[in-house]
């Protein structure tokens, strides 16, 4: 996985710089997003790993379907056919590369790497609380005042249940993790017992 996240990160921080030079970081972000949907998906991933499949073949396919994916946001219209492309030309330039060297694989990385870059330079952070029970909107409200006061950065935050915290909270944005979940209480005791 720290393979992954290394090999990710030059793409990541180039798409990143190009995105930031033009203000096209939201757009990017949506380009992204289809170009890992696409690379996800199984037939993709097995044409992409078969020796067999020439490259350039492969990569007029992998835009193609880029290109005619329904309801996603267009990034360019095409005023002669009316028809839209989901992908700009840096971003059919960034599947080449990508296709090139065999590095489609990588596309959860550099989403992720992505969006932590964009969420700085837009200083936000992405947080999530996971807790045993759902949560009301103003312990939301309040857990992201909190957060936002803490972190010195807006905050968008993310609820999610696990039942198997048993009570608590746990919190998690960037490196930054408060574990204030019966689990983890419970943990910790288990493991101050053992020394």
């Amino acid at each position: 996985m720290a393979e992954k996240q290394t090999l990710a990160r030059p793409y990541a921080e180039a798409v990143f710089e190009l995105a930031q030079a033009r203000s096209m970081l939201k757009p990017w972000s949506g380009m992204l997003g289809l170009i890992a949907a696409v690379a996800a998906d199984e037939n993709m991933q097995r044409l992409a790993g078969d020796p067999r499949v020439d490259r350039a073949r492969f990569r007029e396919l992998f835009l193609g379907v880029c290109g005619d994916v329904q309801g996603s946001t267009s990034v360019a219209g095409d005023r002669k056919s009316g028809a839209t492309k989901n992908l700009d030309d840096a971003g059919a330039n960034f599947v080449r590369l990508l296709v090139e060297n065999r590095r489609l694989n990588l596309m959860p990385e550099i989403v992720a790497q992505y969006e932590t870059l964009k969420a700085e330079a837009e200083a936000r952070v992405e947080a999530t609380v996971t807790s045993a029970f759902t949560l009301e909107p103003e312990q939301l409200k309040s857990l992201g005042e909190a957060l936002k006061r803490k972190l010195g950065r807006e905050v968008n935050l993310t609820a999610q249940v696990d039942k198997t915290l048993m009570g608590g909270i746990v919190i998690r944005a960037g490196d930054l993790v408060i574990d204030g979940s019966v689990r983890g209480r419970l943990a910790d005791l288990a493991t101050h017992m053992s020394q």
